[in-house]
């Protein structure tokens, strides 16, 4: 555990005190406010990085004690010279030159520093090896400041987990309000963003683990369409449903990081088309992105105070353009069962490969080497709860299985042609809109997570379509999010569309560190 205590510590004597200045020169901005304050010589790179890094030391192990961020990375300050030197040169890389930026730790990169994915089996892999997604944003000269906690192994050990905790990284803590989940599992890249820790975040999502911690923190995020951005080098659960995704405050700083994510990538076959798909996604954006777009419109079954604010919301996109249609999503049999079917098959395999790949100094090199350690350190891995799901996928057949090939044909077929496909092609709609997820439960180490209410993340995650999740504002003082799902490649549309939604609706509300939740009486579930 080294590493990750010598970075804080190295935080601690780099920062500057944090102060009313500090705080002005980042809380709450958006890329191109930083960017305008360095063109305009009223910040530096430097000044900016050194801002933030007061403020993690300030908040993120003092203060609310948000235990976003596993590690600062050590070379952040000298990133941060180099790309002031560009700018002073007059050859600065485009938007994200000099912007700081935090990675999720299970996504590696080539700084002194491990790639836990929140285990302390992992504590020593240290790789000093880019993923190629990581690799993107340092070539656009962004500032890899370090890495955010999440649910530990990307909260797929267990099905009774604790969203946010990890061995590694403790608890992360809601900044809205410190006793609700942020969510997971890129639950510290969530509550990271949201704190103004970082001008954005990646994420990484195999089901719901960009967008439910997007919405619960307050955050857009995207789920790309799966083959867009790489995912070499960022530790496994599924080839067929995980990719990283970007999280920011806003639409345009997500475009923005998404941007410089799209690529193609050797080591990775399903990126094989992602060339075509790579252009400015911030370009396109405008106010009125929604008019005459035709938008078809989920309502599950959801507490009525969250009805209330979503309908309201639907109202906002009606008076910004947009044509609303009523869409009911389509009987799914075996959906569930399916998914759980691939992921399982699909854990034991890419992350046996994964683990083969790393350093020497990581001891355990297979699934069931993992699931050795776990029962051995059981007191620090396993406070909380079990390992059952790693369990079954150690039972698994292989990627030849006959029973795992017929689920993920079926899952896929189940999600796209006959879900999200369907629903479009019967409203004769390009996107869907939903709420995202219910509001933020309670943090509980005896009974795990309270998933109550809706969630419009496994159709988009099983068939690899595009999601994102914008702010619809507070719920009894607690974040919820607004879901546009288009087909496959169709991340600008949600874009589009999301970014005109925000700017109609204004609707996002920075947090205010509330040690708890104050949701009252009637809120269906909660509490």
């Amino acid at each position: 555990m080294r590493h990750f205590r010598l970075a804080f510590l190295l935080a601690a004597v780099i920062a500057t005190p944090l102060s009313a200045r500090t705080g002005a020169l980042i809380e709450e901005r958006s890329i191109p406010e930083l960017q305008a304050a360095m063109v305009q010589g009223k910040a530096s790179s430097e000044t900016i990085t050194r801002a933030y890094l007061a403020r993690i030391a300030a908040m993120d192990r003092a203060g609310p004690t948000l235990r976003a961020v596993i590690a600062v990375n050590p070379d952040a300050l000298a990133q941060a010279r180099a790309s002031d030197a560009r700018r002073k040169a007059g050859k600065p890389l485009g938007p994200l030159d000099g912007i700081p930026i935090l990675i999720k730790d299970n996504i590696e990169t080539l700084d002194p520093i491990a790639t836990t994915a929140g285990s302390l089996a992992l504590k020593d892999n240290i790789t000093h090896r880019d993923a190629p997604v990581v690799a993107e944003l340092r070539k656009a000269g962004a500032v890899i400041l370090g890495k955010t906690n999440l649910s530990e192994w990307a909260n797929i050990r267990s099905s009774s987990s604790m969203s946010g905790w990890s061995a590694v990284g403790g608890l992360v803590r809601n900044p809205y309000a410190l006793d609700r989940s942020s969510c997971g599992s890129s639950s510290g890249s969530g509550a990271a963003i949201a704190a103004s820790f970082a001008a954005a975040a990646l994420g990484t999502e195999t089901d719901g683990s960009v967008v439910c911690p997007a919405s619960m923190n307050g955050l857009a995020g995207l789920k790309p369409t799966v083959g867009l951005v790489s995912r070499t080098h960022v530790v496994p659960i599924s080839h067929s449903q995980d990719t990283p995704g970007p999280m920011a405050r806003g639409v345009r700083d997500v475009a923005i990081l998404f941007s410089a994510m799209v690529a193609a990538d050797p080591a990775d076959a399903t990126t094989s088309d992602a060339g075509r798909y790579v252009h400015d996604y911030a370009g396109s954006l405008s106010a009125d992105g929604l008019r005459g777009v035709r938008i078809a419109v989920l309502r599950p079954d959801m507490p009525e105070a969250l009805k209330a604010k979503y309908e309201a919301e639907l109202r906002v996109l009606e008076k910004a353009g947009a044509v609303l249609v009523e869409a009911k999503q389509p009987k799914l049999d075996g959906i569930g069962q399916a998914e759980g079917d691939v992921l399982h098959t699909e854990l034991k395999a890419d992350l046996d490969a994964y683990l083969a790949s790393t350093p020497a100094s990581v001891k355990t090199r297979t699934l069931d080497q993992v699931i050795a350690f776990n029962e051995a350190n059981k007191a620090t891995e396993m406070p909380f709860f079990a390992q059952e799901t790693f369990l079954i996928a150690a039972r698994t057949r292989g990627l030849a299985d006959a029973e795992y090939l017929g689920a993920r044909a079926r899952s896929r077929r189940l999600a796209g042609a006959e879900g999200i496909d369907a629903i479009l092609k019967t409203a004769g709609a390009t996107i869907i809109v939903a709420p995202t997820y219910g509001l933020p439960w309670l943090s509980d180490t005896v009974s795990g997570d309270g998933f109550d209410g809706p969630s419009a993340s496994q159709l988009p995650a099983i068939s690899g379509y595009p999601h994102l999740t914008v702010p619809m504002g507070l719920v009894k003082g607690l974040p919820v999010g607004m879901s546009f799902i288009a087909t496959a490649y169709g991340d600008q549309a949600v874009l589009n569309a999301g970014y005109a939604y925000e700017q109609a609706s204004q609707a996002r509300v920075a947090p205010t560190y509330r040690p708890i939740a104050d949701v009252g009486p009637g809120l269906d579930g909660v509490r």
